[in-house]
């Protein structure tokens, strides 16, 4: 590794997707804009990340950290710690970039120091009913990015975005605590502190979708955005955005409400999980949904699967 810092620090995070980490690093080798450095993060994980990130030996711009397993927001904290630029990247292990990934979002960050992050669109790829698919399809990014909007759930921040080191450091990093959302709950605190977003509104990444991933499982993220909103409705009691804050933290629990619901009914107890439906709103989603209840409500025995159906 070269004693000159670069301009921009790429935080890789591999735990369980080693087989996927060569194409993730032959796209930031493709990039057009070369000043990077990389550090791949081999948190404990059960493959050999050590020995595709040897297959890179010769680019000094690509390092491996390896440490225990504390999750991917412990895991990314440690690799912007080992990281030296003044800006920072994410690439998740098993995705990719497109080549003018780098130039395009750090031009975006150098059109005012107040921006504390860029977002950007992505492909979704990986599973064949998203393949080619804009990320901002399934989750509005309708700008600006403010704090406001960030919380309505109107702008989701795309985790590939490029965060100024001074920002992160700011918040203190990502909040360890949290197994999923990680990143959503750190845009809301970097914003809340006065930091600018901004968004480069064209796909500058590709986002994998597997099943068996952190954000496929539904409950688990439903209840550490109950937490992450908990706290902000705190911090923000006397701001003007705590009123969007808690319209999300109750919408988050109506649909914690629908989790638990279709799980009874997976579990056989359809009468009790049709009425956590119906308490969650089902009955207003849509007229396919006020059907299905009805169904539901006179043949039990198929409400299971109109469940496994609807997932």
């Amino acid at each position: 590794m070269s004693d000159r810092i670069p301009a921009i620090s790429v935080i890789v995070p591999a735990y369980g997707v080693a087989h996927f980490l060569p194409e993730a690093l032959m796209s930031l080798l493709a990039q057009d804009f070369a000043d990077w450095e990389a550090v791949v993060i081999d948190d404990g994980a059960p493959d050999d990340v050590a020995a595709v990130v040897a297959q890179f030996a010769s680019d000094p711009r690509i390092s491996l950290l390896r440490t225990d397993n504390g999750g991917v927001a412990m895991a990314r904290n440690r690799a912007v710690a080992a990281s030296r630029a003044p800006l920072i990247a994410f690439l998740d292990g098993d995705d990719r970039l497109e080549p003018d990934y780098l130039s395009s979002m750090i031009q975006a960050m150098e059109a005012d120091p107040r921006i504390g992050f860029v977002s950007c669109d992505a492909f979704n790829f990986g599973i064949p009913q998203r393949e080619g698919h804009l990320f901002s399809r399934y989750a509005s990014q309708i700008g600006p990015v403010t704090l406001d909007r960030v919380l309505s759930r109107q702008f989701n921040v795309f985790i590939g975005s490029v965060l100024r080191r001074g920002a992160f450091a700011e918040v203190g990093g990502f909040d360890a605590s949290l197994r999923t959302v990680e990143d959503l709950d750190l845009w809301i605190r970097i914003l809340e502190r006065g930091w600018k977003g901004e968004y480069v509104a064209r796909p500058l990444s590709w986002y994998r979708r597997r099943s068996g991933s952190a954000s496929w499982d539904e409950r688990r993220m439903l209840g550490d955005a109950e937490q992450v909103y908990v706290r902000t409705l705190e911090r923000l009691r006397d701001r003007p955005e705590a009123m969007a804050a808690a319209a999300e933290l109750n919408r988050i629990r109506l649909q914690l409400r629908w989790t638990e619901g279709e799980r009874m009914i997976l579990n056989g107890r359809v009468s009790s999980g049709v009425a956590l439906l119906v308490e969650s709103g089902a009955a207003r989603r849509s007229l396919r949904w006020r059907i299905a209840l009805w169904f539901m409500r006179l043949f039990p025995g198929l409400a299971s699967w109109l469940v496994r159906r609807r997932r």
